[in-house]
């Protein structure tokens, strides 16, 4: 089996994109322009891959992780796609092929490069190329009229006006042997428009040695697409959004738009499960059967087993919803939370490292965190687990079949015992009797007499 290293040009500051993070960094669908790459290369399982770094590389480097798979490779001065490959060679096997990819084009898949790498030995050389209506800003693919044989890629600054009526391009990216590899990389040259050292003068080489010249496409031409500015950026994402909601509907997912949806991670569906407009998805989502995202939710490393339906505006973060239950609208659930089956959760609600048994409702307005809560709990409206005391956090307990009562604050620590009542608007500083009634309210008073001040009319 050929062994594959993998080169990743990401050296380049990215001046239009107008700001100092470099290009590479940009975020498309919730994770950088650069891990995308990465994601895509690791699928080949390759022997290599070197990372081509040069404008704050620090940041690039920290940004990314020293994961052990990646070799790092600066390149201080930007001289060109020949030069950025140049400083890789000392980390390069002597056998098999390397993948040239670019940190900037994201969207290329896994079976592209697959058929690339398929088409690949220790003596040919492979290129991806794609025919466009427009070819302008790219490097053509120059045949031979006769054989149809590549003869070499031309740079656009350096086509003839016969060369820019050419439609097939270069991506870029491309396949090479190692043995061949160092010797072409020498005799590149910068005598150009760009004074830069072209990887793409190789081609004319190997066809001077004799080398076997191939091609490959990829299924869309979106795949090869850059990013070189923020407008490019912008389109790629509603690209990739697009192609994810096409994968989910096509595996019975419904959604109400597809332009106005966002998956910032990954996204797992059921079946017959419903999306609404304008809800977001980071990092690992998971969605049983027949669950109903309502419109303008965010769901960040959540998972939602069957049945269950989120109300509209509700945002929910590290946590786990059962069966049946009810979130929203306008719900908040933080953070180490966990709702078992069947529970209700309403307007205006925030739970936070809490878990919630079966069966229990917290309809309106309350506030529940630190807390364990018990099997067919009723909260009333208004209530507070008050569990932080400016330095610390305590938890409460509140045991099955209790009803609180609203407005009321429970003061943590503190248990609620097995089928308990508190009054509405009482503050419970200590632990409660079973199956007891218990309530803590100032005596009411009316005051004979009394008027409400008035502004002067004067």
């Amino acid at each position: 089996m050929l062994q594959i290293d993998v080169v990743i040009l990401a050296a380049g500051m990215g001046k239009r994109m107008h700001s100092p993070l470099p290009k590479v960094l940009h975020p498309l669908a919730g994770k950088s322009i650069l891990s995308h790459v990465l994601d895509a290369a690791r699928t080949l399982s390759p022997a290599k891959i070197c990372v081509i770094y040069g404008y704050r590389g620090e940041l690039v480097r920290q940004m990314i992780g020293n994961d052990s798979d990646l070799t790092w490779v600066e390149q201080a001065q930007q001289l060109g796609t020949g030069h950025a490959v140049k400083q890789a060679l000392p980390y390069l096997g002597n056998k098999g092929a390397t993948l040239v990819l670019f940190g900037d084009v994201p969207l290329v898949k896994h079976d592209t490069l697959k058929a690339l790498v398929e088409k690949s030995s220790e003596d040919n050389l492979v290129l991806l190329t794609v025919e466009l209506d427009n070819p302008t800003g790219y490097g053509r693919i120059v045949r031979d009229p006769v054989t149809n044989c590549i003869q070499a890629i031309v740079e656009e600054k350096d086509t003839s006006q016969s060369q820019k009526k050419i439609r097939e391009i270069n991506t870029g990216i491309m396949v090479l042997p190692n043995m061949y590899l160092e010797n072409w990389l020498d005799k590149l040259s910068n005598a150009n428009a760009q004074s830069e050292y072209y990887l793409t003068d190789i081609i004319a080489m190997a066809v001077n040695d004799g080398i076997r010249i191939e091609t490959s496409s990829p299924a869309s031409d979106w795949e090869v697409s850059g990013v070189n500015d923020k407008i490019q950026l912008s389109v790629l994402e509603r690209v990739h959004q697009q192609d994810i909601a096409n994968k989910l509907m096509e595996q019975g997912v419904m959604l109400a738009d597809p332009a106005r949806f966002d998956v910032r991670g990954q996204l797992v569906c059921g079946n017959n499960v419903e999306i609404d407009i304008n809800c977001v998805f980071e990092g690992n989502v998971r969605l049983g059967d027949n669950v109903k995202i309502s419109a303008n939710c965010i769901l960040r490393n959540v998972v939602i087993a069957d049945g269950a339906i989120v109300h509209p505006f509700s945002m929910l973060e590290d946590a786990e919803v059962g069966k049946n239950c009810r979130v929203g609208p306008y719900a908040r659930v933080r953070p180490g939370t966990q709702l078992d089956d069947a529970v209700h959760v309403g307007n205006f609600v925030e739970i936070k490292n809490s878990r919630i048994a079966s069966e229990s409702k917290i309809n309106h307005l309350s506030y529940i965190g630190d807390t364990e809560m018990g099997k067919r709990v009723n909260i009333g409206a208004g209530t507070i687990t008050c569990n932080y005391d400016g330095a610390f956090k305590y938890r409460t307990v509140i045991e099955d079949n209790v009803f609180i009562g609203s407005d009321s604050q429970l003061i943590a620590p503190v248990t609620v015992a097995r089928g308990s009542t508190i009054g509405a608007g009482s503050t419970i500083t200590r632990d409660t009797p079973e199956g007891q009634l218990t309530l803590s309210r100032n005596k009411q008073i009316s005051i004979a007499g009394w008027k409400r001040p008035e502004k002067n009319k004067d």
